[in-house]
């Protein structure tokens, strides 16, 4: 398994595989409305033995309370049906959290499954007084720090860019 940073022959086998793997279009859409308005900090696929593209994370930046603090949000995560449940998406996981760290961002939020994203190191957003902009359960909304003791003293509204909107709620 190669995990790499994606290049532009992977935007349309990316699309498909979001489109595919998703019950909508929606974060298919999303991803192609960040990436073309400049809102892409990272995005990496995971590729098989053939070159094929398996798997696929992306980040992009987020507020709090209004403040660019260099903080990611990891949106989406999605690994091919027929490759999940071999580590690849805790794997896209690790590898983007080294490289956003050395890249100087120092903190993630995911919303997602509590119990997935837990053994990625990601805990509940809520235990450092952060919040998400929707109504959503509080263990879904988490949070990873990448750089230490930059959590502390940040608390408030997590906020992404405005093309989540557009998200089915």
């Amino acid at each position: 398994m190669l995990i790499r940073t994606e290049v532009p022959a992977d935007i349309l086998t990316i699309d498909a595989l979001l489109r595919h793997t998703f019950d909508t279009e929606a974060e298919a859409d999303l991803v192609m409305t960040l990436r073309e308005n400049g809102h892409m900090t990272l995005s990496l696929v995971a590729c098989n033995d053939e070159g094929e593209v398996v798997g696929h994370i992306f980040f992009s930046p987020v507020t709090v309370s209004g403040q660019d603090l260099g903080w990611q949000g990891l949106a989406p995560l999605v690994v091919k049906a027929e490759y999940r449940g071999q580590g690849i998406g805790q794997t896209l996981m690790r590898e983007s959290a080294e490289i956003l760290a050395e890249l100087g961002y120092p903190v993630v939020v995911v919303l997602g499954d509590h119990s997935y994203y837990r053994k990625g190191g990601y805990v509940t957003a809520a235990e450092h007084g952060l919040r998400c902009t929707w109504p959503v359960p509080e263990e879904a909304f988490m949070v990873q720090e990448l750089l230490p003791s930059t959590l502390s003293g940040h608390h408030g509204l997590v906020e992404y860019s405005a093309p989540f909107s557009a998200l089915p709620a």
